[in-house]
């Protein structure tokens, strides 16, 4: 799938960080491996939501440097194979985004399928255990973090929420968080809005749930995280929102 000189597709920063957060990014990028073209989409498909996260990134990177963090990211585009959606689900290689046919994966044969799966999508989250394992023979306390952000339209329908406070089962830090960030009333923060944690995401229930790790899932609207300048807004906000929740994060 890659080709030798292309960038491997996952990266661990700060992976002896003190804080006892470890931090996700599943959609950071949007690189297409070499010998996949443009999946036959036009370079403007490519900027958009559709294939990537845009800021989270940034958001990601200004976290973890303020709180000493592990971040785990992963390079490659969510249309080539999106890591944050388990191997049995149709959106896992999309043939359609939104209203966007992508014609690179209209015919996936089942060997290049199980190529984009052991090449992308499994060292992604082979890294993402292996930070916890070792923080778990460390003894240390560890509470998953994932970075999402989502378009401030979605067919035609506009979204008012600055944050969304995303969980499913395991509640335990969702309610005090959106407490927390529902003291600035200058944000309209929405709880499980503009999705939640479902059968349809993988790196929260597999790296959270089936551990029993405390977790949360902040999707941000990329308009507000756009430019450096607002990555760093929404960093510093969230570094101060889990520094306030930090100690409690482990009880239950």
């Amino acid at each position: 799938m890659l080709e030798h000189d292309e960038p491997h597709p996952v990266t661990v920063e700060r992976e002896g960080g003190l804080a006892e957060f470890v931090l996700t990014c599943d959609h950071a990028g949007r690189d297409i491996p070499r010998r996949l073209g443009r999946l036959g989409l036009p370079e403007h498909e490519l900027e958009r939501h559709i294939a990537w996260d845009i800021g989270a990134l940034g958001v990601s990177r200004c976290l973890s440097e303020h709180l000493d963090a592990p971040l785990v990211w992963q390079r490659y585009s969510r249309l080539v194979v999106d890591c944050n959606r388990p191997l049995h689900s149709d959106e896992l290689i999309p043939k359609r985004s939104e209203a966007t046919d992508v014609p690179g994966n209209a015919d996936v044969s089942a060997v290049e399928r199980e190529q984009r799966i052991s090449h992308l999508h499994q060292p992604y989250h082979e890294a993402i255990r292996q930070v916890l394992d070792r923080r778990l023979l460390q003894e240390k306390e560890t509470v998953l973090v994932a970075i999402h952000s989502f378009t401030p339209i979605y067919m035609e329908q506009k979204r008012p929420w600055h944050i969304g406070v995303l969980y499913g089962e395991d509640d335990r830090l969702a309610h005090p968080a959106l407490t927390h960030l529902r003291t600035d009333q200058s944000i309209c923060v929405g709880d499980n809005e503009p999705y939640k944690i479902d059968g349809k995401d993988h790196t929260i229930p597999a790296h959270g749930l089936e551990r029993g790790l405390p977790h949360l899932l902040f999707e941000i609207r990329q308009d507000l995280i756009a430019d450096a300048a607002g990555q760093m807004v929404w960093g510093q906000r969230l570094a101060r929102l889990l520094q306030h929740l930090s100690g409690s994060c482990c009880q239950r």
